[in-house]
């Protein structure tokens, strides 16, 4: 298959809390950065889609920049950005209208010169017609093309992307070839089990912020790989932690945002930490991604570092923690050192293949004459209404679900017979006679 040829990118760069996640949000259209007045609220880069006058084109809004800065994330921040910089086709530098130049946008526009890439310098904040003569303050740092902006009003966008697009083709880019199929993969578990690090081990790229601090990971970030014709899109979501305890606005958005991933999503990884065994909190983590009726997967990482690794032991454990996840794939991975990562691969697209599994009404009929279920309860025909996750109708005698035992029962036989691997299977009851 040819390389896909890229998108022209745009990126948004900017000291703290400037807006540019909210510009962000109003180029694209959708709420994918999290927005609020905590300073350095986005950490990775985050990507997105954007069409302007027929003109399509990748936006990224990288975290907020604080150049030589000795603290990890602020470094990683950079570093990130410079990775983005390097590819932009123009980069949108965005100020705070409603304050003075400050030291931090005098470095990032000296560094920004540098680069030598087109810039727009997007004075923000400013949403009232008198507060523009403040904006031309800002032609003191040094760049031609300024637009007075208020990203949180959608004032003066267009003008800046008509100008920031102006070099880019109306035509359609290229992608994937048409036909191929996609499979949205939400990468889940709690902080810092190796969620970023599997990210870049399945991408080939460092692509999110990997340090020792639990948590680093805010926002959601994504990253398509195609292989043998599949194209995988992996999200790489914020850390979870109960709602009651994130104290930090942010991470209690996150919580948000990355369950809205998971219902978005088509398989979710959920990623153990080898080290420390199962938790109640991955039971927590895996309750969403069952509760979506999402197709999962068990990777068990840093699967190196344990002393004595016993397989099976470990499965029983996870069997025994995480008895409503019977039916999930476990895979035994170290992301650090890229091994059993070439794996999950064929097994994502297994789970999947499962989950659109369609069975038809003749092998339902069938699979009907021969199921045995106490206590007995007769049952008509079985049809199945839905994929992803399956789901079955059971038209029988009596109104009510089933006993639990009985439901289990059916569930498991309904698994021999046509398999379901890695994803939840919905059972449902209706009285025959009954419509809806």
């Amino acid at each position: 298959m040819p390389t896909p040829e890229r998108l022209p990118s745009i990126v948004i760069v900017g000291r703290p809390n400037v807006g540019k996640s909210t510009l962000f949000n109003a180029i694209t259209g959708q709420r994918r950065a999290i927005v609020g007045d905590e300073p350095g609220i986005t950490r990775d880069r985050i990507y997105g889609e954007a069409v302007h006058r027929g003109r399509r084109f990748e936006v990224i809004d990288t975290g907020g920049i604080i150049p030589d800065e000795a603290e990890l994330i602020p470094a990683e921040i950079l570093k990130q950005a410079r990775v983005a910089l390097e590819s932009a086709a123009h980069v949108i530098f965005v100020v705070d209208g409603r304050s003075e130049i400050t030291g931090i946008d005098r470095e990032l526009a000296a560094m920004l010169r540098r680069l030598g890439k087109p810039v727009a310098l997007a004075v923000n904040k400013i949403d009232v017609a008198s507060r523009e003569v403040l904006a031309h303050e800002f032609h003191a740092l040094g760049f031609e093309h300024l637009f007075p902006i208020s990203a949180e009003h959608h004032q003066g966008i267009d003008e800046m992307l008509d100008h920031v697009t102006a070099g880019f083709s109306a035509a359609e880019a290229a992608g994937v070839e048409p036909g191929t199929r996609r499979i949205k993969v939400a990468i889940i578990g709690r902080p810092n089990v190796g969620k970023s690090t599997l990210l870049n081990a399945l991408t080939g790229q460092e692509r999110s912020i990997v340090t020792p601090i639990p948590g680093t990971t805010r926002d959601a970030v994504d990253e398509t790989v195609v292989r043998e014709g599949v194209e995988y899109v992996f999200v790489d979501t914020a850390g979870i932690r109960r709602k009651g305890k994130t104290k930090l606005m942010a991470e209690k958005l996150s919580v948000v945002m990355a369950r809205r991933h998971i219902r978005m999503a088509n398989v979710a990884l959920l990623v153990l930490d080898a080290t420390e065994g199962v938790l109640g909190h991955d039971a927590t983590v895996a309750g969403y991604a069952a509760e979506e009726g999402r197709s999962l997967i068990l990777a068990v990482n840093k699967w190196d570092a344990v002393e004595k690794p016993d397989k099976k032991a470990f499965i029983r454990k996870i069997r025994d923690e995480l008895k409503f996840l019977d039916y999930a794939p476990v895979a035994f991975v170290s992301a650090r050192a890229g091994r059993g990562i070439d794996a999950l691969y064929p097994l994502i697209r297994r789970c999947y293949e499962a989950a659109s599994q369609r069975v038809t009404t003749g092998e339902l009929n069938r699979f009907v004459e021969s199921l045995r279920i106490e206590p007995p309860i007769k049952i008509y025909y079985v049809t199945q209404p839905s994929v992803r996750p399956p789901t079955f109708v059971l038209f029988t005698d009596r109104a009510g679900q089933l006993h639990f035992s009985a439901e289990r029962h059916l569930v498991n036989r309904l698994r021999e017979q046509f398999g379901f691997e890695g994803t939840p299977v919905v059972v449902k009851v209706k009285p025959r006679g009954r419509r809806g």
